[in-house]
């Protein structure tokens, strides 16, 4: 029998993800659609040594004081703004996340969404299925604005944002970014200008958003950002949330302080079916399938419990967060 025991959070993951955890511990996969209650949460990691989880669920000093057990916590997203990790570093605990597997996908809708919002895509194909198109080809039916040739601006240049920028460079784009971190070599080769994040808001024709959601992120885009745009330009967001102001959003779009925006991730996921977001033509949404290919969401599951396995093993996953961490004996 194996020494351990894992808890997955989702009946949805890979079975080849399962089966690397079945070589070295027993699972319990939840097996309702959806997260688990917050109080079946506490109750499933009493016992636990590994906890498979999603990024819906948050991971804090409470679950980890009903963890006593616990050893390691994978979650299988980039972003890992649902876990304490000063905390769980304190008591131990390994963190682990998915980077880099999800880079090229993600950086596939994001370039996605600026074409669908740009050109009207959703919008022109809505228009059919509801029977407006009854006249035929008329000169300005459905006019957008053109991608080629524009400027596109970059709000974190990590691993996505530059994929981003290596697919922007095939429309013939102008990019320019805006980050705390810089790399000479990395701008160099992708053709990328270092701007202040004010000229970044000011020049940008599409302003593509990949910073990680922190403090100083958190609203980073708000009423005050948003009034220094384009009134021509589109906004897109595949990061998370919260890193834009989203009633400040809604009131940009109203008064067309912006021309759009295309958005993958909302400020309370699942989003509010009353949000006025759902009722405007110039809004792009889609529900945080950023990642969401089979061989991507794949490859996030088994590395996540490839994370699981290294950690009961007694090593440090490549994958961890917090490195520093002293583990558990």
């Amino acid at each position: 029998m194996p020494k351990f025991k894992v808890y997955v959070s989702s009946n949805e993951v890979p079975e080849k993800a399962l089966e690397i955890l079945r070589s070295i511990a027993e699972i319990k996969v939840n097996p309702k659609d959806g997260p688990p209650a917050r109080e079946t949460l506490l109750k499933e990691v009493a016992d636990v040594d590994g906890l498979f989880c999603l990024l819906t669920e948050r991971i804090d000093a409470e679950l980890m004081d009903a963890a006593k057990r616990l050893r390691v916590a994978a979650n299988m997203a980039v972003g890992y703004d649902n876990i304490n990790v000063p905390e769980a570093t304190k008591r131990g605990l390994i963190v682990t996340n998915t980077p880099g597997v999800l880079t090229e996908t993600v950086a596939d809708l994001a370039m996605g969404l600026i074409l669908a919002v740009a050109r009207r895509i959703v919008e022109a194909d809505r228009y059919i299925r509801l029977g407006k198109w009854v006249i035929g080809w008329t000169p300005m039916m459905m006019v957008g604005s053109d991608v080629h040739g524009k400027t596109l601006g970059i709000y974190g240049l990590g691993r996505i944002g530059a994929a981003l920028a290596q697919r922007a460079k095939g429309f013939g784009m102008r990019l320019i970014f805006n980050d705390v971190y810089r790399n000479a070599e990395l701008e160099k080769k992708l053709g990328i200008e270092y701007v202040s994040f004010e000229e970044l808001l000011k020049e940008s024709d599409y302003l593509s958003v990949h910073v990680p959601l922190l403090p100083e992120t958190r609203h980073s885009i708000s009423a005050k950002q948003l009034a220094l745009m384009k009134k021509s330009a589109f906004l897109v967001n595949t990061s998370r949330g919260p890193v834009i102001d989203e009633q400040a959003l809604i009131k940009a779009l109203q008064e067309k302080t912006i021309a759009g925006v295309a958005l993958d991730v909302f400020e309370k996921e699942p989003m509010d079916t009353s949000s006025l977001l759902l009722r405007m033509d110039n809004v792009v949404i889609v529900p945080h399938i950023a990642s969401a290919s089979i061989e991507t969401r794949t490859a996030m599951a088994v590395m996540a419990a490839q994370g699981i396995v290294s950690a009961l093993k007694g090593k440090i996953p490549p994958n961890t967060i917090n490195k520093e961490v002293k583990v558990k004996e």
